[in-house]
């Protein structure tokens, strides 16, 4: 009560300004609130005191960057980590693919044949989009997706907006923030994430504004070698038949069948789901469905939203 007394003799002392003090709405009522005047704060039936609690921490790397003298090389010095079970088994689990996709291509297929030259191009080629696939899933997983702050749905902030009256803005009940358009809340970061497009388990993180190229680089990476492995697979396979399985493989021929089986299996089944997210990501950026935040600082004219996502 006491805060409410203080806010409302701050707002009639305030001379000059055309702004009228905002109007707390539930979900059902803000329709009604706008005849009242002043911007209309949606909120939630039972909005909390309290933001909940983070579902991720933030690892500072500074102080290891200027031990090792790399300090210079990094804009932002500190990691974003989500504290998942199920997220952070996915992306182990997704490593091991990679490790095991990695072994059976190098150990099995490759150092063994008796082709240099088709060794040497195959492994460079595998092991470059295997690297930049990596690269790509540590940056989606450890960078901010677009956190918006905690708190921030305080009465000075809404005031400082600007808002005509009748505008509804929309306050997030367990951030206690205010929700930018087309954010959304994630249960398991627990925070509002900008241009959110899902919670990925297998980057054990969100997909939004900040992470989005990232995650899609990984998708087209994965992709690329899980052809690539399938391709060798097979041409494999046909050379040991034709050899007999007398020295085209580093094991046994039984174990070769298993593991490129195996390798064959993992390939069609990344592969396809790789390709169809990759290109379900692809149509909504050049549709601009998820990513756009940045197009008031461009000439519309001279840029486009692919070329917004991977600046």
């Amino acid at each position: 009560m006491e805060d409410s007394d203080s806010y409302n003799k701050t707002a009639e002392n305030m001379q000059g300004s055309t702004f009228r003090k905002p109007h707390f709405a539930t979900h059902q009522q803000h329709k009604n609130c706008s005849d009242e005047g002043g911007p209309i704060i949606e909120i939630s039936k039972t909005c909390r005191t309290t933001p909940v609690e983070d579902g991720i921490v933030r690892i500072n790397c500074a102080p290891l960057l200027y031990k090792l003298g790399l300090i210079r090389f990094f804009k932002n010095t500190s990691l974003w980590f989500v504290k998942d079970i199920c997220g952070i088994v996915c992306a182990i689990f997704t490593w091991l693919l990679i490790i095991y996709a990695e072994f059976v291509v190098m150990f099995v297929m490759l150092i063994p044949s008796p082709y240099p030259a088709y060794s040497m191009s195959n492994a460079i080629l595998f092991n470059f989009f295997a690297f930049l696939a990596v690269a790509s899933h540590l940056r989606a997983m450890f960078s901010d997706p677009g956190a918006v702050p905690k708190g921030n749905a305080t009465r000075e902030n809404i005031m400082k907006m600007g808002l005509k009256e009748g505008q509804v803005v929309y306050k997030c009940p367990k951030c206690i923030s205010i929700k930018p358009e087309r954010a959304h809340h994630c249960s398991v970061c627990q925070r509002c994430i900008r241009k959110m497009d899902h919670h990925c388990p297998w980057v054990n993180n969100c997909v939004g504004e900040n992470n989005q190229k990232y995650f899609v680089l990984f998708t087209m990476y994965i992709c690329l070698i899980s052809i690539h492995a399938i391709y060798m697979a097979v041409q494999h396979f046909i050379i040991c038949l034709g050899k007999d399985w007398k020295e085209c493989s580093g094991v046994s021929a039984p174990a070769t069948t298993v593991f490129l089986i195996l390798l064959v299996f993992e390939g069609l089944l990344f592969g396809i789901f790789t390709a169809i997210m990759c290109g379900s990501q692809m149509s909504s950026i050049c549709s601009d469905e998820t990513v756009s935040i940045l197009y008031h600082m461009f000439d519309m004219n001279t840029i486009t939203p692919v070329q917004i996502v991977f600046l």
